[in-house]
């Protein structure tokens, strides 16, 4: 499979587009050795969210490496943020600069077309007709895009990035009451968490305003409403290899992302 997918009952749809870690054999030949570590991987995101199997939702994650194709982003490798420094469709180097090919190793334009009917089209087309099938049951749909990022990128964004970073395409990829409900989510996590030191940062439509997918499926005014989450990897795990996953870290912020995610089902069910 070109994916993993498990379909739920309730009006949401989790996709976790840049969590895989393959890589086909003759295409990790090419790349050299910077790549062999998927530095820029959303790692253990699918184990940070396994309770949302516990609620219903609807769980699609990738197998295949952002390496490979970047599943986030569009097809004809526009840039998400123009004027900004930012990876591509088939990226040639990592978060960190690094080229990812070998001289002379780089994809061309007929083969980033293989790859996107090969890799890129079976993710989104999974994703179009679980929306499409959640939305013909309950009338309104929810699209949480998860993501995960290194605190520090120099590349991308100046010192420390907020813990918590929500990305609604500038409100225009849900409603703004689903925005409100999520707020009212974190109000009432913050005010619970003791000591106040223990409070995380957020921002909504920060240095992150969605990807690809946020911004192609949020069309609130159809019954979809597209959210992307994209929190910092040290709330959860190691930044430095091997990237380990911290169970008691994942702990402490699980309750939130349980929070959140109730807070986005009890809405769209409203």
């Amino acid at each position: 499979m070109d994916f993993h997918f498990k379909p739920g009952t309730q009006p949401l749809l989790l996709s976790i587009p840049h969590v895989g870690t393959d890589v086909p054999d003759a295409i990790d030949a090419r790349f050299a050795p910077c790549a062999a570590a998927r530095a820029d991987t959303d790692r253990h995101l699918d184990r940070l969210y396994a309770f949302a199997e516990e609620l219903g939702v609807s769980l699609l994650s990738a197998r295949w490496s952002r390496y490979l194709i970047d599943l986030n982003r569009p097809p004809e490798d526009s840039s998400l943020y123009p004027g900004r420094d930012t990876t591509g469709l088939c990226p040639v180097d990592t978060f960190a600069r690094e080229r990812l090919y070998r001289p002379g190793r780089e994809p061309d334009a007929d083969e980033i077309e293989e790859r996107l009917a090969r890799y890129w089209q079976p993710y989104h087309r999974q994703l179009q007709a679980e929306l499409a099938r959640l939305r013909a049951l309950h009338g309104q749909v929810v699209l949480w895009d998860a993501h995960s990022i290194a605190s520090r990128v120099p590349r991308f964004f100046d010192g420390r990035l907020p813990d918590l970073n929500f990305g609604s395409a500038d409100g225009k990829s849900c409603a703004p009451a689903l925005q409100d409900a999520l707020q009212e989510a974190l109000r009432r996590f913050q005010v619970s968490a003791a000591p106040a030191r223990e409070r995380l940062t957020f921002v909504f439509d920060g240095r992150f305003k969605g990807g690809h997918i946020t911004r192609a499926y949020g069309r609130p005014e159809q019954g979809v409403h597209a959210i992307q989450l994209e929190m910092c990897q040290c709330l959860y795990m190691d930044e430095a290899p091997p990237f380990a996953y911290r169970p008691a870290l994942a702990a402490r912020v699980q309750p939130l992302l349980r929070a959140l995610l109730q807070a986005a089902l009890a809405w769209v069910r409203a």
